[in-house]
């Protein structure tokens, strides 16, 4: 339900298959005009010693800030902390409807039939202009704004005339076609229920045009340096899917199986309520829109600015287009295991990515701004520095949080999901966590070395990793299928999903080191290593504290043993591991820690 993803990067691109001859260690080479590229003002990201002693190991080094775009405008990461905070809010209450979805409707073929069917507008959205907007258009609308004697008005009319076109047309065509788009994500068996995926999908396939519109809509005002709308506008559509499934909750009865009715009060509600979430998504930006003095008409004719990043786009759309055969395969696998398998995939899922979305999202607000500037420079010794900072700050952050999980994976899912006293699949979700936890900080890193590529304007090489992470998927998961027992198939792809992030990180480091050069891995090893020493150590405290209190606590496990091991098994592994680390001297973890409180204080 969360779509928000502000690129911060702009500037001319290169071609992103012309080869560089220039050597990347330098700065700019001599002869070259500086590019027109300019990021908001930023405050200081503490710097590492390089080689730290003992008695300076936390101190912070001198700083740098990047340039404002012109006087009078908010910092960028300022406005990169707003939208931190709005990406926390947006990430709790996002897990707050799934969380509450679950305790009305269980695990079973209802919520499977649900994931299936709010999963397609997503999917038909990128497919059909997603990637674009969310990545290519941004730098095109800030041009257009700079060139034109109208402030990009007409450009900006004509290019929202082509969405609406395409949005409308590709929604008209994908409700028509449900039955087919159902038939390639769901295969036919007992854990499944087609009819009901097929009648929530008419009812939630209109998102996509509503999708687009929240996207064009962020993407102007992004470009106009209006942050907030965009990024509180999920929030909004978070909220109405909770009152949505309030309502449902109220329902008498349960929603009926055998026969599937597009007039059952159930199916209605929340066919309706969810896809009126999205349509709030985009009507809550409307208003900031217009306070820009935009107005939409209807203004038909091909400007030539819409084909400078026919390339991008193109790459982009191959790059979704394969992550989607990813998913089709997954979900596919997921159906030939016990019911709610499915919906147990796409909730540990979604925990996996709230650390991203805390932390690790704040991490690159804060460094991909310099990044950006110093790519827009050619300055890349710099754009390596940034990267090699970006990838150890999310080191000391994000591995404890891999290690807390994976011991206290169980806990976790019994505290939430053991809501109504059945445990059963709240420890099959815990199960499933634990052995996927691992992959927090590959998915962290792989997403840093997508941005890295972005800020570098190469769409073309995310898309290729795309396809080596998407064929390891496949072929893994079509394994699972074949020698895993059905109750086990959903712990094959947890694994699956979040061992292809180590493997698109590996590749993205071997294409970023033939581009760039040597990328200061020595460093990041070291950091790497200490953390996970200290890691490993606070996840066994962790585990320890939780089979402690199971022996100690009379009966089975239940959500209030869960709530106390969770508590205080978090408490003393995070205390561990942040003390081990303090004594073995992780330089990052002062300014990882300074950084990330700083972006969480400012509103």
């Amino acid at each position: 339900m969360n779509r928000q993803d502000p690129r911060l990067s702009g500037g001319q691109p290169d071609s992103p298959t012309m080869p560089m001859n220039r050597d990347p260690r330098q700065g700019r080479p001599g002869g070259h005009p500086r590019q027109g590229w300019h990021v908001a003002e930023t405050q200081p990201i503490a710097a590492i010693p390089a080689e730290p002693g003992p008695d300076q190991a936390f101190e912070q080094a001198q700083t740098e800030v990047i340039r404002p775009v012109s006087p009078g405008k908010p910092s960028l990461l300022k406005a990169s902390g707003s939208m931190a905070i709005a990406t926390l809010i947006s990430r709790i209450t996002g897990f707050f409807w799934k969380l509450l979805l679950a305790f009305a409707v269980g695990f079973g073929v209802v919520n499977d039939s649900f994931n299936v069917s709010n999963t397609l507008p997503n999917s038909i959205f990128e497919l059909l202009i997603g990637g674009v907007l969310t990545s290519v258009v941004v730098p095109v609308l800030v041009r257009s704004q700079k060139a034109d004697a109208d402030g990009g008005q007409r450009f900006v009319q004509q290019m929202m005339t082509l969405a609406v076109v395409v949005l409308g047309i590709g929604t008209l065509i994908a409700v028509i076609a449900a039955p087919l788009l159902t038939w390639i994500f769901v295969t036919a068996s007992d854990t499944s229920n087609t009819e009901l995926v097929n009648v929530l999908a008419y009812l939630l396939l209109p998102q996509i045009f509503f999708y687009g519109l929240s996207a064009l809509a962020g993407a102007i005002l992004q470009s106009k340096q209006i942050f907030s709308p965009p990024a509180w506008a999920p929030v909004v559509n978070n909220l109405v899917v909770i009152v949505t499934i309030g309502v449902y909750m109220l329902l008498p009865g349960e929603m009926s199986l055998n026969p599937v009715t597009m007039t059952d009060a159930h199916v209605l509600v929340l066919g309706i309520g969810v896809t009126l979430g999205v349509v709030s998504q985009a009507a809550i930006q409307i208003p900031a829109l217009r306070s820009t003095g935009f107005t939409f008409r209807w203004r038909w004719g091909w400007d030539s600015r819409l084909s400078e990043f026919g390339g991008l786009a193109l790459w982009m759309l191959a790059y979704v287009a394969v992550s989607q055969i990813g998913l089709v395969a997954l979900s596919r696998v997921a159906f030939t295991g016990d019911a709610g398998g499915w919906s147990t995939y796409n909730y540990v899922w979604m925990l996996l990515q709230l650390p991203y979305g805390v932390i690790g999202f704040s991490i690159m607000t804060a460094i991909l701004p310099r990044m950006s500037a110093a790519a827009a420079d050619e300055d890349y010794a710099k754009v390596i520095d940034d990267l090699s900072l970006g990838n150890r700050l999310s080191t000391v952050t994000l591995m404890p949080v891999s290690a807390v999980m994976t011991a206290l994976g169980v806990p976790l899912a019994l505290s939430l999901f053991a809501l109504r006293g059945e445990t059963g699949s709240a420890t099959t979700l815990g199960v499933a966590l634990a052995i996927s936890a691992f992959g927090v900080l590959p998915y962290a890193l792989t997403m840093m070395q997508m941005r890295t590529f972005n800020a570098l304007n190469d769409a073309r090489t995310p898309t290729l990793i795309m396809v080596v992470m998407t064929v390891a998927k496949v072929l893994l998961a079509v394994l699972v299928a074949a020698i895993l027992p059905s109750d086990q198939i959903v712990f094959g792809l947890t694994f699956v999903n979040s061992f292809t992030f180590i493997v698109g990180w590996l590749v993205g480091e071997a294409w970023l080191r033939h581009r760039l050069g040597p990328l200061g891995s020595r460093r990041f090893l070291a950091t790497a290593g200490k953390s996970l020493i200290a890691s490993v150590i606070g996840g066994l405290a962790a585990w320890g504290v939780a089979v402690g209190i199971d022996a100690l606590v009379p009966g089975a496990a239940g959500a209030g043993t869960g709530w106390l091991q969770l508590l205080i098994g978090s408490v003393i592994g995070f205390a561990v591991i942040f003390g081990l680390m303090s004594m073995l001297r992780v330089a990052e973890l002062q300014p990882a820690i300074g950084r990330l409180t700083g972006l969480l204080r400012r509103r």
